[in-house]
C-alpha cells in the first residue's frame, strides 16, 4: 500500500485556501500512485489557531469546508485530515482536535488526540477534550492506528519522566496495528530534529511497527515549523525524509519500504538560517507585507537581520536605512554601506543630529536639574524608531528589529527605540548565536564586512561607548542566560555552576529590572527551546531572582 505525506504549509484560518492545497497535494499524489494521503494535525485550520477555536461559526465554517473537501476529492485517494470537531457531551471542553478520515466523497471516521499539551508554546487543554482508547483504520488489508502529534511523544522507556499516565502508542502496539500514523505539528527549535528521529526510531523498534509521521511545514506568527516528515520501518530504520523547510508529497509504499527517500537535514547553524528566512518570509506574506525595513548601523545584529531579509524577501524587498549621529563611527556607515551593496539592498540615510538638537532645545529647562545620562542615549534610539516607523507608514513596509536575545534578557534595549518595530528576527538568538551564524553567512565569500564581525559591539550612543562598559564579555554572559533561560536556572543554582556571585547578582538585577521590556517587545521567530512569546510566562510585578 502507497501512503502519500502531504506536507504543506497552511494559513491560520484561510480553510478555503487550505482546503484547496490539500486537494492540490493529494492530486500530486495520486498521479504518483498513492493509495492514502496523510495531512498534518489541524492542516485545515492552520497550527496553530489559538483562540480562533473558541469561536463556534469559526468551527461550523470549518466542517462546512470538511465537507465540501470530502466531496471535491471523491476521485482521489482517501485523505486523513487534520481538524478540530465539536465535543458533543454535555461536560469537558468543547472541541476535541481529530483527524477526519475522507473516502468516498464523505467523513466516514473521525480519530480524536489522547494527549493535550499545555506547556511552552501549547495551550491545548483550553480548548480541546483529550480522545480516550485505541482508535484504529482498517485500510487495505491493513490495521492503521491513527495518533496526533503528542501522542507520540510519552514513550516512558525513552522519556526519564513521561508528562503522561499512558502512551498511546503502546495501546496501539498491543492491539496489534500493521502501521502507526501520526499526523503532527511539532514547531522547530535547534537540534529537535534529532530527538525526533531518535524517539521515533526507539517506538517502532520497541513496538515492532512502522511509524509514518506527517510534520507541518511553514511558519504562523511566532511558530516555525520544518516539516521533515518521516517513515520508520518496524526495526527501527529510517526509510524516508521528506524535505526540511520546504512543502514536499512523499510517497512511499509501506510494506515494501525497499527504497529510500532520504532528503538530508541541515546542520544546527544553516537550519536556524533557513527557519528565521520562512519564518520572515511567511509572516510577511500571511500579514500582506511586500517589503521590509532595517535600520542598517554597522553592526552585526543589524547586518545578520539584513542578510535574512535579502534571502527571505529578494533585494528589491528590502530597505536598509542608516541613521548617523555625531557619536556614529565612519566605519560603522562604510561598513553599513558595504553590506547594502554586497546584498544588493537599496539604503536610505537620515542623519539624526539635527533632530537631537532639537530635543535638546526643547528638553533644556525640563532638564535643567539633572545631569546628563542614559536618557539623552535613548532619546537617540527613539529618534531613530520613530524614523522607522514613519517610513512604515510612507512605504507601507513592516519594520524589523534588530536586537538579540542576550539584550533583550538584560534589558540592554530601549522601549520606542530598537525594540520598534513589527518582528524580531534575531530575537531568539543570543549574542554568541548572532556571530557564528554571521561566520556560517561568510562561509563562502564575504557577505558580511569582517570589521563588523572583527569590532568589539557598540551602541554608538556616546562617545567611545562599547557594550562590555555595562555587561559581561558576551561569552560570559551568554552561558549564564542560557542556564537561566533554556534550563531553567536560579542565580544561586548558577552560582554553584562556578560563576562569580557578584557577577551573578548583577545579571539577575538586569533580568529582573527588564521584564516589562519583554512582555512589550515585538513578536520573536522562536528557534530555540524557549522563546520570550506566548511560552514565556514570567510576572512583571514580583521579586524572584535573589541571591542568598
Amino acid at each position: 500500500m502507497k501512503v502519500a505525506l502531504l506536507q504543506f504549509n497552511p494559513t491560520v484560518g484561510d480553510l478555503a485556501g487550505n482546503a484547496n492545497k490539500i486537494l492540490k497535494f493529494a492530486k500530486m499524489a495520486k498521479s504518483k500512485g498513492a493509495e492514502l494521503c496523510v495531512t498534518s494535525e489541524l492542516a485545515l485550520l492552520g497550527y496553530p489557531p489559538r483562540d480562533l477555536l473558541l469561536s463556534a461559526d469559526f468551527i461550523k465554517k470549518s466542517w462546512n469546508v470538511m465537507q465540501k473537501l470530502a466531496k471535491d476529492s471523491k476521485s482521489l485517494p482517501p485523505i486523513l485530515v487534520g481538524t478540530a470537531t465539536a465535543n458533543k457531551n454535555k461536560q469537558g471542553r468543547p472541541l476535541y482536535n481529530c483527524a477526519a478520515f475522507l473516502e468516498d466523497g464523505i467523513v466516514k471516521k473521525i480519530f480524536l488526540k489522547s494527549l493535550l499539551p499545555t506547556y511552552d508554546v501549547f495551550d491545548e487543554d483550553r480548548y480541546f477534550e483529550p480522545g480516550e482508547g485505541v482508535q484504529t483504520l482498517s485500510f487495505r488489508n491493513q490495521k492503521i492506528g491513527v495518533s496526533i502529534c503528542e501522542d507520540l511523544w510519552n514513550d516512558r522507556d525513552f522519556w526519564k519522566r513521561p508528562r503522561y499516565k499512558y502512551d498511546p502508542v503502546e495501546m496501539l502496539a498491543q492491539d496489534k496495528v500493521d502501521l502507526i500514523i501520526n499526523l503532527s505539528s511539532s514547531p522547530f527549535s535547534a537540534g529537535k530534529q534529532k530527538l525526533r528521529e531518535l524517539m521515533i526510531k526507539s517506538a517502532s523498534r520497541k513496538h515492532k511497527v512502522a511509524i509514518i509521521y506527517v510534520n507541518q511545514v511553514g511558519s504562523n506568527d511566532d511558530l516555525i515549523f520544518d516539516g521533515a516528515s518521516l517513515i520508520f520501518d518496524k526495526k527501527g530504520k529510517l526509510r524516508a525524509r521528506a524535505r526540511a523547510f520546504e512543502e514536499d508529497v512523499l510517497v512511499l509504499d509501506i510494506e515494501k519500504l525497499s527504497g529510500s527517500q532520504i532528503s538530508k537535514y541541515p546542520s544546527d547553524i544553516e537550519s536556524i538560517y533557513k527557519a528565521l528566512s520562512l519564518g520572515l518570509s511567511d509572516y510577511m506574506g500571511k500579514c500582506g507585507f511586500k517589503s521590509a525595513l532595517i535600520g542598517l548601523s554597522g553592526g552585526i545584529d543589524s547586518s545578520v537581520v539584513a542578510c535574512i531579509a535579502q534571502n527571505a524577501l529578494g533585494k528589491k524587498g528590502v530597505t536598509g536605512v542608516l541613521m548617523p549621529s555625531p557619536y556614529t563611527a565612519s566605519e560603522s556607515i562604510s561598513d553599513a554601506l558595504k553590506l547594502a551593496k554586497n546584498l544588493g539592498i537599496r539604503t536610505v540615510t537620515i542623519p539624526i543630529t539635527p533632530l537631537m538638537e532639537s530635543y535638546g532645545k526643547s528638553l533644556e529647562k525640563a532638564f535643567a536639574p539633572f545631569k546628563r545620562d542614559i536618557t539623552e542615549e535613548n532619546i537617540q534610539a527613539r529618534i531613530r524608531g520613530n524614523i522607522l516607523m514613519a517610513l512604515s507608514n510612507k512605504y507601507g513596509s513592516l519594520v524589523l528589529s534588530t536586537g538579540n536575545k542576550s539584550e533583550l534578557t538584560v534589558g540592554y534595549t530601549t522601549l520606542y527605540g530598537d525594540l520598534a518595530g513589527g518582528q524580531a528576527v534575531i530575537g531568539d538568538l543570543f549574542k554568541t548565536q548572532v556571530y557564528n551564524l554571521a561566520k556560517w553567512i561568510n562561509r563562502k565569500n564575504e557577505v558580511i564586512p569582517k570589521n563588523v564581525i572583527r569590532k568589539p559591539p557598540s551602541a554608538e550612543l556616546r562617545p567611545n561607548q562599547k557594550d562590555q562598559d555595562i555587561l559581561p564579555p558576551y561569552d560570559v554572559l551568554d552561558k549564564i542566560l542560557y542556564l537561566y533561560v533554556e534550563k531553567q536556572k536560579g542565580p544561586n543554582e548558577i552560582v554553584k555552576e562556578g560563576f562569580e556571585k557578584k557577577l551573578v547578582r548583577k545579571v539577575f538585577s538586569m533580568i529582573a529590572n527588564a521584564e516589562f521590556k519583554r512582555r512589550q517587545a515585538p513578536p520573536t521567530l522562536k528557534v530555540t527551546g524557549r522563546a520570550f512569546g506566548p511560552g514565556w510566562r514570567m510576572p512583571v510585578a514580583a521579586k524572584h531572582l535573589f541571591i542568598k
